[in-house]
């Protein structure tokens, strides 16, 4: 039994709860649930993914303490990504990074269509970080906080099905990525929004559940992250921070 625990960087759990990801993964895959227990409500600011960022690494060492197989961040925002890959032995992945390479493998330019118009620097900023820039066609948004999402589904996937036309008619997008874990379950409608507008041939890849997939695939292939790009951090002392596990803390 592979065992894959999707970390939730934010306080507001009613933002995901375990029958959100019920069946993203395939027989023989366990899929776990963890959020943070200080940090932020959302993820909407590089001052947001800092509050989340202990917490989220906090938990990625205690999921390997626990025996898990591989850890998913879900945010699209990745924070802690690199660093808790230093800590940590297991699979470690984020939506983001994780997202853009499958649409470079899917077609030949993909726009991301997120939340808030805030959000297009950073996005931009990642697909630079992830060696992406030159395929990312656009970032456009739905002007909806990630706190309201799960309030206005209707409206978010009309919002979405009217950026995403804009992002293949004007932008020349090729492939669509949605810009926020929260969007989880609009995917299909978005897909169908598509086919009728003549557009069925555009995949939309939904994060969360694409993430945790090839969480499961790295497993089943015995792969992690390089140790040689991920190296452990020096030991030396840390103050304030109880990272379970980390052998430099100290509480």
């Amino acid at each position: 039994m592979r065992r894959v625990r999707i970390v939730t960087p934010v306080i507001a759990e009613a933002l995901r709860v375990p029958d959100d990801v019920a069946g993203l993964a395939g027989a023989g895959t366990d899929v776990s649930i963890v959020h943070v227990e200080r940090g932020p409500a959302s993820i909407e600011s590089a001052f947001d993914a800092a509050l989340a960022a202990p917490e989220t690494i906090a938990r990625v060492l205690e999921a390997e303490r626990d025996g898990i197989d591989a850890v998913v961040i879900d945010c699209m925002d990745d924070p802690a990504l690199e660093a808790a890959r230093e800590v940590a032995s297991i699979p470690v992945l984020g939506p983001a990074q994780t997202s853009m390479h499958l649409a470079c493998l899917l077609g030949h330019r993909f726009s991301v269509v997120t939340v808030l118009e805030r959000s297009v620097p950073p996005f931009e900023d990642l697909a630079r970080r992830y060696g992406v820039a030159e395929r990312l066609a656009s970032v456009r948004w739905v002007d909806v906080p990630v706190l309201e999402l799960g309030r206005e589904h209707e409206r978010v996937v009309g919002d979405l099905a009217r950026e995403s036309l804009a992002a293949i008619e004007q932008d020349g997008a090729h492939v669509i990525v949605l810009g926020c874990t929260g969007m989880l379950g609009c995917a299909a409608d978005l897909r169908e929004g598509l086919r009728r507008a003549g557009y069925g041939g555009v995949p939309v890849i939904d994060p969360l559940p694409a993430t945790v997939r090839v969480a499961e695939a790295l497993v089943a292939l015995g792969l992690a992250h390089s140790k040689r790009t991920y190296p452990r951090p020096p030991a030396k002392a840390i103050t304030g921070y109880d990272f379970v596990g980390w052998p430099s803390a100290r509480g």
